[in-house]
């Protein structure tokens, strides 16, 4: 016999059908550990591989049952009797074929299958390391939970692809994100990684705030803490304005309906992007005549007042409006209130002049002056007014549209940073650079926690983020035949905006986040843009994300609705080890994908610094303190 392995042989084969073998063993392997050369080794169980040997081959296979029979029973016996003893008991375990290590590599073939007469054993770390591709270029994140052989992964074809780590609550699934990039970091800290690579993590839940989070110092990485509920201690995080000042992302923000809300935005927004402020002031001029000569509504009257007050733009003829009473008399400029009628009489005489230029000159300076989120702001305002006095909108139809406006803007502006190259509007040179102006005032790992940001924040927020990097990483790969550099996103509680549950709903914000994205994995490989996603559940993320992703880790799930989404849309999860998800361990995961030639079951191992997602023990917090 061939002595492939220097590990023992366990048993031989005695039948064979198809890729299905079944093994006679050899009483020393009955036992669940095995002493051989001085080392306690696993025995084979249901879920080991082992080495079928073959000459020079080694035909890999993975245990699918067990069974035994009786020498001293025959076949007509209906149940076993005391006859047999335990010397009579022989165990037959059955295989199934995975694959074959030829030439110090494996491959998936059908080329070669057992023989009767064929020694099995264990198999060996190098044939694993062959299995998983691994090499100098890989990294060790646990052990094999029945061999208990140290697991690599593959750098390359692993990382350079897009990734899904899910699992239930507790079952470990940060602690794997975790692992994967921190061993990641710590293999190529001191190489080109830092110049040549961004890496962007979109943290719901404040997991990964720690310091020393993935052992990156704090000189390569950044954390913006981002709070909705305190403006004084949020960070705020660059974005460029053509993500911001674009038509879908103001629809989306601001919840526009399709029918006159969207329309009346998209307008406003094409005005806003193409007027000078000289220009704004003189239709500001147009709209206060025509306010007081023709529409003559003491309420929208009332309206445009307040926008004076909300942007503290102070004026004489303001004042003297302001000492009337709003409900009946403005008789300062010679306005009275009829019937809630507003009655001209003489407000565009010569003598009024000097107070009216002093008027629109503030609106001017005002309107310069502002951040330009604010000067959008205060143009909508205006413009409000405008449609309504001009009968273009009811304001019914609008009213609600500028609610959420000043919610969704308030909430905005105390987030982020609108950066650009220059102020000139309509400059090619801008759009062409700004977006690289952005990216280059974030660090090698980004972190950006969202735990105290309101709904609405986060899903924008991470959106905008997302769609301005890849832009960033698709403008710049297309300028060369191979990607120079790259950028991976990493989104963990991926289903806080990659849920498809609303989109039957007609959520316009729903449908563009889940088409960005889509574009993203479906593009972002070529362009050197990569995406690991991780959930809790995965039922809940669109089947079209899911279905694009290459590479698996997948914890313990229960949720039928999770497991159908993975059974419907992963082709490299077999059935056996799809059987083993709802019987998974805290920290334990089965690997597959391209980069994993054999779907593996691993037990992940704990870092010293992990994200701040490890069960609270209640007994510990309970304990009365010993004085």
């Amino acid at each position: 016999m061939n002595n492939l392995n220097s590990l023992p042989p366990l048993g031989v084969i005695v039948s064979v059908n198809g890729s299905i073998a079944q093994v006679g063993m050899y009483s020393m392997t009955n036992d669940a550990d095995i002493l051989w050369d001085g080392k306690l080794l696993n025995g084979p169980k249901v879920g080991t591989l082992l080495s079928i040997n073959q000459n020079d081959i080694k035909i890999i296979a993975i245990v699918v049952s067990e069974e035994i029979t009786d020498q001293q029973n025959n076949n007509h016996s209906k149940q076993f009797d005391n006859r047999f003893h335990a010397n009579s008991i022989n165990r037959i375990i059955t295989l199934k074929t995975q694959g074959v290590i030829e030439n110090n590599s494996f491959k998936t073939t059908s080329q070669y299958v057992p023989m009767i007469g064929n020694e099995v054993s264990l198999i060996s770390q190098k044939d694993i390391d062959f299995i998983y591709n691994a090499n100098i270029n890989s990294i060790t994140i646990g052990k094999s939970i029945k061999e208990n052989n140290d697991i690599k992964i593959p750098i390359d074809s692993f990382f350079a692809s897009h990734i899904g780590i899910f699992g239930n609550t507790g079952s470990g699934k940060s602690n794997t994100l975790h692992k994967l990039y921190s061993e990641l970091f710590k293999k190529f800290k001191h190489t080109q990684m830092l110049e040549k690579s961004k890496f962007f993590v979109i943290d719901f839940n404040g997991e990964y705030t720690q310091a020393k989070q993935f052992h990156v110092d704090d000189s390569n990485k950044q954390i913006f803490n981002i709070n909705t509920n305190n403006k004084k201690l949020t960070d705020k995080i660059p974005i460029d304005e053509e993500y911001l000042f674009d038509p879908d992302i103001l629809s989306i923000l601001f919840d526009a309906k399709p029918g006159i809300q969207k329309p009346f935005l998209d307008s406003a927004l094409n005005e806003f992007n193409r007027i000078t402020p000289d220009e704004f002031v003189k239709s500001q001029e147009k709209l206060f005549e025509d306010l007081i000569v023709y529409y003559k509504n003491i309420t929208i009257l009332n309206s445009w007042l307040d926008i004076f007050h909300k942007y503290n733009i102070k004026s004489t003829l303001i004042s003297f409006l302001e000492t009337g009473d709003r409900n009946n008399d403005y008789s300062n400029l010679n306005i009275s209130c009829q019937n809630n009628y507003l009655i001209h009489k003489g407000i565009f005489q010569p003598e009024y002049q000097e107070i009216k230029d002093e008027l629109f000159k503030n609106i001017k300076e005002k309107y310069t002056n502002l951040p330009k989120l604010d000067q959008f702001h205060l143009f909508l305002d205006f413009k409000k007014i405008d449609v309504i006095v001009h009968k273009l909108v009811n304001i019914e139809h609008i009213n609600p549209l500028f609610k959420r406006i000043d919610i969704s803007l308030n909430s905005l502006k105390s987030v982020i940073k609108l950066t650009t190259q220059n102020n000139e509007k309509n400059s090619s040179e801008t759009v062409k650079n700004c977006s690289d102006y952005s990216i280059d005032q974030f660090k090698f790992l980004n972190i950006i926690n969202l735990v105290n940001a309101n709904l609405e924040v986060k899903r924008t927020l991470s959106m905008l983020i997302s769609k301005m990097i890849y832009d960033n990483q698709k403008r710049k790969s297309v300028k060369s035949d191979k990607p120079k550099s790259t950028c991976h996103l990493i989104i963990d509680e991926a289903h806080n905006i990659l849920n498809d549950n609303y989109s039957h709903n007609s959520d316009n914000s729903q449908d563009y986040r889940l088409s960005t994205f889509e574009e993203i994995i479906k593009e972002g490989r070529k362009f050197g843009f990569f995406l690991t996603l991780a959930s809790q559940r995965p039922a809940d993320i669109s089947p079209t994300i899911i279905s694009q992703l290459h590479n698996f880790v997948i914890h313990r799930l229960v949720n039928q609705n999770d497991l159908h989404i993975l059974e419907s849309t992963m082709s490299s999860l077999d059935n056996f080890s799809f059987k083993q998800l709802p019987s998974l361990g805290q920290g334990e995961a089965i690997i597959t994908g391209t980069a994993i030639q054999l779907p593996t079951l691993v037990r992940i191992n704990k870092d010293d610094i992990r994200p701040k997602s490890d069960d609270i023990s209640l007994t510990s917090l309970w304990k009365k303190e010993e004085i």
